[in-house]
């Protein structure tokens, strides 16, 4: 989010003398994005944070996408998915393509590290769990529901208190609100879905200064790299400015609706590099007397469309469970199973609650999604046989 925000001390003018009690100087960090013509925040370290006592190559974390024989709907439960691993580790990748990627992660082990993404931004978003995000720019307690939103080189690390579940997109650039919601400041707008009183930044800053070893695990070009320093990293003691990670709960997003049905785009929450993120919220349907509620037959417009289903009854499908994700590729049309749209006719509201996930060039699928597809999805459409 672009606004302005500052945590902890700082001193009077940037790049000025600023001393520890002691008479060391304070260590400044510029993080900013896209060269120094982006957003940009300004961190005060402990410790110059290029103190680094030694580096590795950790893991390669390609996903392995599969080459499909033919082009179809596809349906894949993720909670057939085995949990497993760290909140990073444990990601296992489903979807993705040059621009961003798509994977679920249910931990059983807690993270022993720091973690960034040198990539882009990521959504983390929380299905399930309460824990903390960690981070150099404070803490953010999570909750079901929550979007977590981490800019790009974030050093962090996710402590669930709980048994958590989480949908992770990863981007390779910066994901924001969408344009249409924001003046020329930045500023979200009257009819956006949601506005800055939403936004949770991080409730603390928790400086550490603790001494010994400590990893931190950089991800760049999909290759893992671990590197070990001999202090802890979130030795932050202030910073300020416009970059941070802030957290959105889907229950703050304020749907919109209409006479008659409403595309998708009124759902859009953020905006990413060839593709956007939406939220399927509980809602009134269309109010006009002959109103259809149920989404029309589509042709998805030069995008694949993927839907992750977190509870209620979803208007438009059938077969379908918490935790599935749909995937709808551009070149065939798609839209409500059989009986769907004579059921959606007279009903009033919705208590489905969905992300998705539109991306405008296609999208692969990894062998680890293929391990949970429901092969019939694609002849789910046809009449019930008698």
């Amino acid at each position: 989010m672009s606004f302005y925000h500052r945590m902890g001390e700082v001193p009077k003018k940037r790049h000025t003398t600023f001393y520890k009690p002691n008479g060391e100087l304070f260590r400044e960090q510029v993080m900013g994005t896209k060269g120094f013509s982006g957003i940009q925040s300004i961190l005060y370290h402990h410790n110059p944070p290029t103190q680094v006592r030694a580096t590795r190559k950790f893991a390669d974390v390609t996903p392995e996408f599969v080459e499909q024989d033919d082009l179809k709907h596809q349906h894949f439960k993720t909670f057939d998915v085995r949990p497993g691993g760290d909140p990073i580790g444990g990601r296992r990748y489903l979807l993705g393509n040059n621009d961003v990627l798509m994977g679920v992660c249910a931990p059983t082990e807690p993270m022993d590290y720091f973690y960034r993404n040198a990539d882009g931004d990521e959504v983390v978003f929380v299905h399930e769990g309460e824990g903390e995000l960690q981070t150099i720019f404070g803490t953010l307690t999570y909750q079901p529901g929550d979007y977590l939103v981490i800019p790009i080189g974030t050093t962090y690390r996710i402590v669930p208190s709980v048994q958590s579940r989480f949908l992770v997109i990863e981007s390779h650039n910066e994901i924001v609100p969408p344009k249409r919601y924001r003046n020329e400041h930045g500023q979200l707008l009257e009819h956006s879905p949601f506005c800055e009183r939403d936004i949770r930044l991080p409730e603390r800053l928790e400086t550490h200064v603790e001494s010994g070893e400590f990893e931190v695990r950089v991800k760049r070009q999909s290759v893992v790299y671990s590197y070990l320093f001999d202090f802890h990293p979130l030795d932050v003691v202030g910073w300020d400015g416009y970059l941070y990670p802030y957290a959105l709960s889907i229950h703050d997003f304020e749907p919109i609706t209409g006479r008659i049905h409403q595309p998708p785009p009124v759902h859009q929450t953020f905006a990413g590099q060839n593709f956007v993120i939406c939220s399927f919220v509980p809602r009134l349907y269309d109010y006009h007397p002959q109103s259809i509620p149920a989404p029309y037959f589509h042709s998805n417009v030069e995008s694949d469309e993927v839907l992750y289903y977190l509870k209620g009854n979803f208007m438009s499908r059938k077969g379908i469970y918490e935790g599935s994700i749909t995937l709808h590729p551009m070149g065939i049309p798609h839209g409500p199973h059989p009986g769907k749209i004579e059921g959606s006719i007279g009903k009033k509201e919705t208590s489905e609650l969905a992300v998705m996930l539109d991306t405008f060039h296609p999208l692969k699928v990894t062998r680890q999604a293929l391990e949970v597809e429901d092969g019939a999805y694609m002849t789910s459409w046809l009449p019930p046989s008698e």
